[in-house]
């Protein structure tokens, strides 16, 4: 049934033209990856949608950033009102425009707005237009409606933009000041692995503290779903693909694993409201040396920062409350930076300048 719906929506192209109708090699598409097989699509929304950690039993209301030509768009509109209530679609890329507007014409839920996810003026936007028609809810509670969901692009600033993401949620900037609502995303392999990454991987990071500590994350359905890559997304590897990207490292190249993901923010914050830089300091600091013991790597956070771990050590307080400085700085868990970030906050000598990017300046870097 969700399949024949979808078919009764406005056409792709065939399958066989995407190469020539969505060409790669131009700077707005060369790293943009799209789902185009429509099973696939279907399949991604309902696991978008359905999931028990994300669905609140009342239509979603679904901002689409980065949709491509629309396969997974469409795969939304196959859900029945009862599930989706809006989609706004935000895409700035004219070749992808030309099969998204007909949406809008086929499907009174859909609002097709012509600027680019990236830009945070394109969220204030759809606030001033009154196309975002949400109410603001208690954190305490997910979110009954909006729902953010978006490819990633298969580069370096995709991977800042989804780290840019749960920075908001301590603050409850961006989408975040209208409550606590889930994200989902689809992404390369070795982005998931970076938010994923447990302790002691090597692949543990600042983006992993900083997504554990504000959300749960996990796969919306089994990974191999969505594999193998080329008959599920578009463009399609081949010979013209692996000439373009052979200067990028292996596992960023089209042909790399993608997967579909939840993330759900805590309705509890370890990171308090206007802490975030700080965190970022320190995280950014430390992980220059993660596999460096917390006791030698502390004096990275700035001069003199060793007398902090007096504090983090003092056997005056409980064991909770004090970090092993034995460990490496990729097997701290997020108990042990909050701990890290209430003694380097109650330093009289902690940096005051912290040099930390703004979702603005990120904006403005990728410009």
């Amino acid at each position: 049934m969700t399949l024949r719906r979808y078919r009764r929506l406005p056409p792709l192209p065939p399958l066989d033209t995407w190469g020539s109708r969505f060409p790669f090699t131009t700077s707005p598409a060369r790293d943009r990856i799209s789902i185009r097989n429509p099973t696939s699509a279907i399949r991604v929304a309902q696991s978008f949608i359905d999931s028990k950690k994300v669905s609140t039993g009342k239509p979603k209301v679904v901002i689409e950033a980065f949709p491509g030509p629309g396969a997974l768009s469409r795969a939304f509109l196959a859900l029945p009102p009862s599930k989706l209530r809006k989609l706004i679609i935000l895409e700035d890329y004219e070749p992808y425009l030309e099969y998204l507007r007909p949406l809008a014409q086929a499907d009174p839920r859909v609002v097709v707005v012509p600027r680019s996810g990236h830009s945070w003026d394109t969220y204030s936007y759809l606030l001033e237009s009154g196309d975002l028609d949400v109410d603001i809810t208690p954190w305490e509670q997910l979110h009954p409606e909006l729902h953010f969901v978006t490819h990633i692009p298969l580069n370096v600033p995709g991977e800042q933009l989804v780290a840019q993401l749960f920075r908001c949620i301590p603050d409850k900037s961006w989408l975040f000041k209208h409550g606590r609502i889930p994200m989902s995303f689809v992404l390369a392999d070795w982005v998931w692995r970076r938010i994923s990454a447990p302790l002691k991987s090597n692949e543990r990071c600042k983006l992993s503290v900083i997504a554990e500590a504000t959300s749960t994350c996990f796969a919306a359905m089994p990974p191999e779903s969505l594999s193998p890559y080329a008959e599920h997304f578009h463009p399609a590897t081949g010979a013209q693909a692996s000439s373009f990207l052979i200067r990028k490292p292996e596992q960023r190249r089209r042909g790399s694993p993608f997967l579909a993901v939840n993330a759900v923010p805590h309705a509890e914050q370890v990171i308090d409201r206007g802490s975030l830089d700080q965190w970022d300091y320190i995280l950014r600091r430390l992980f220059v040396l993660k596999s460096t013991p917390l006791r030698s790597a502390i004096s990275a956070l700035a001069p003199g920062a060793d007398v902090l771990l007096n504090t983090l050590t003092d056997k005056t307080l409980p064991e909770d409350q004090r970090v092993d400085i034995r460990s490496a700085v990729k097997n701290l868990n997020v108990s042990d930076f909050a701990l890290i970030a209430r003694a380097f906050d109650a330093w009289p000598f902690a940096p005051e300048e912290l040099n930390i990017d703004s979702f603005v300046n990120y904006e403005r870097d990728l410009r």
